[in-house]
């Protein structure tokens, strides 16, 4: 499993963990499953894909921001939420 974060300028968006993770990057869309190799990434307006632990999907609408993925920790930093 995978730890994921999502933070915005006002609050913490969402935290927890998760199986994957699809997000907008400002070269095209990619996702991050456990034991994915170290990226940090810019984000462009789009859909963030959460698959958690337990299947459950959620997503969220971002206004760009970057995206870190390290040893399992994911975050995720975005201008907005939609």
């Amino acid at each position: 499993m995978m730890n994921l974060v999502i933070l915005s300028p006002e609050k913490e968006i969402f935290a927890g963990e998760v199986k994957s993770v699809i997000v907008p990057g400002a070269e095209g869309q990619f996702e991050m499953l456990e034991n994915h190799a170290a990226i940090v990434s810019s984000l462009k307006s789009g859909e963030v894909k959460v698959t958690k632990a337990n299947g459950e999907k959620v997503t969220f609408g971002v206004e760009g921001g970057f995206a870190e993925c390290l040893h399992n920790e994911v975050s995720l930093l975005v201008s907005s939420v939609k």
